[in-house]
């Protein structure tokens, strides 16, 4: 058994599902259902034995710890963190209270649960934690892209939160033993995305015949990472990578955000006929402190775990695309209230 945190969200419940659908062995979900968590994500799962849901903050290290006792789980892979730099421009508190604060409770109950381990139990614990590109700063146009060995220089309150988390984590397998590893990701798209970042709020207006804003000249450059390939790859830094390591995980697809939104429109045309999504492109006011490029090398995943990406962006968007298309009720549920809210905060009147 594992233990899963934010398994509800966007990548936390691909990795659920791509998880049950390659092995029996059960999850315990724990999610706090924040406006990104979305039981919906796991529908498919409403009866099956193997999944077992539980709302909950990883900042509750009670209710941590009781979950640990109760299912003796073998690994912790946590998923859990506020994750848009837009809101934490706006609202940076909450970033703060869950990606640092949060992860400072979950390893120290890590830790607790982990000191009562013997034997195989003790020698196959293991905690993943899920980090992001964005801890390394921005890159310039002709700069290597980021490995391993990086400095660390985030730019916005959330991928500063983000490394602390990661600071915190090395620093708990550093003081105290607990089998860490760190996974830091690049942009990742695909089905169950919640619709504040790029591709699924693209889709989403071009769907509804909306503009589709673009931030400053589009020419902010991306590495792109198709999340059933990030879900392949976590699954094998579980198994065999080496505790108090770090491994980068990309798409080896650096597009910039503008090409981004002109293929998604030409795929979206080939897919639902008609759909003229060009059209409606509209650039924007650019947001405070945007980096201008991310890109990731996956060398040391691929050289000591085997692990590369099997999508290429251009057959990842039109899986992307047809899912959408294919699921337009879960687009529904999940695109009111709070989540429109943000979008007259982010985009009303910056038109450039």
């Amino acid at each position: 058994m594992i233990l899963v945190t934010g398994g509800a969200g966007f990548i936390g419940a691909n990795f659920v599902l791509d998880w049950l659908d390659c092995s029996d062995e059960p999850v315990i979900n724990l999610d706090k259902l924040t406006y990104a968590g979305n039981l919906g994500n796991l529908a498919s799962l409403k009866r099956d034995t193997r999944h077992i849901f539980v709302r909950g903050d990883i900042g509750d290290r009670n209710l941590v710890l009781h979950l640990l006792s109760l299912y003796r789980p073998r690994a912790i892979v946590n998923f859990a963190a506020e994750s848009h730099v837009d809101r934490s421009i706006h609202g940076p508190a909450d970033f703060i209270a869950t990606n640092i604060v949060g992860t400072f409770a979950l390893l120290d109950a890590a830790r607790g649960y982990w000191n009562t381990l013997t034997g195989n139990e003790l020698a196959q614990f293991r905690f993943v934690h899920i980090s992001t590109d964005e801890v390394y700063g921005s890159l310039e146009p002709a700069a290597a892209p980021f490995s391993e060995t990086n400095a660390y220089a985030p730019n916005s309150p959330y991928s500063a939160s983000k490394a602390s988390a990661d600071h915190l984590v090395r620093s708990y397998q550093h003081t105290y033993g607990l089998p860490t590893l760190t996974t830091n990701c690049s942009n990742n798209y695909g089905p169950r995305q919640f619709p504040e970042k790029l591709i699924p709020l693209m889709l989403y207006n071009a769907l509804a015949g909306k503009p589709l804003p673009v931030y400053g000249d589009g020419g902010n450059v991306r590495d792109w990472l198709y999340v059933g390939d990030h879900c392949a790859a976590i699954r094998m830094v579980l198994e065999q990578g080496r505790p108090g390591e770090t491994y980068n995980v990309g798409g080896n697809a650096e597009i910039a955000n503008i090409d981004v939104v002109r293929t998604l429109c030409r795929v979206l045309g080939e897919q639902k006929p008609g759909c003229d999504a060009e059209s409606l492109i509209t650039f924007v006011k650019d947001r405070a402190g945007h980096d201008r490029r991310y890109a990731i090398d996956a060398s040391k995943i691929r050289r000591e775990l085997g692990w590369e990406p099997s999508e290429t962006f251009e057959s990842g968007i039109a899986r992307t695309v047809a899912w959408y298309l294919d699921n337009a009720g879960w687009l529904a549920a999940v695109t009111s209230g709070e989540y429109k809210n943000w979008i007259s905060l982010n985009y009303a009147a910056e038109v450039a």
